[in-house]
């Protein structure tokens, strides 16, 4: 899969979470229940969400805005991950959490690698490495 294509799946997954926000969903809700998240402040997530998928399609075209989004995504699933141990709730909730942490991460350090490369040649190339 090329680097456009995953990000483009990236953001219509953070799309369809920041759509699932709106009005949270029986799921998303007793998973939100489960950490304890107030409710007053639950309206951050499907702004966050979309302003992610916004930033990953963003980056597809401009290079430095995908970095500093799956940036900002590794550290968002981080304190999502840090949310579910400090409530003890590590079933399926806390893995997806977690896998979306270890894919962000992942992504977040391919990405800087390849736009550190290309700053270092002077590559122009979108997507190139």
């Amino acid at each position: 899969m090329n680097r456009n294509a995953t990000l483009t799946g990236l953001a219509a997954v953070q799309a369809v979470d920041a759509a699932i926000c709106v009005k949270p969903i029986p799921h998303v809700a007793k998973c939100l229940d489960d950490i304890n998240y107030p409710r007053e402040g639950r309206w951050i997530f499907p702004v966050v969400k979309a302003a992610a998928a916004l930033g990953l399609l963003v980056g597809t075209r401009i290079p430095r805005v995908a970095e500093l989004t799956l940036t900002m995504l590794t550290i968002y699933f981080s304190l999502a991950v840090g949310y579910h141990l400090r409530a003890r709730d590590i079933g399926l909730n806390a893995a997806s959490a977690s896998s979306l942490l270890a894919v962000c991460g992942a992504l977040t350090v391919t990405e800087l690698r390849r736009g550190s490369l290309c700053r270092t040649t002077g590559c122009q190339t979108t997507g190139c490495h």
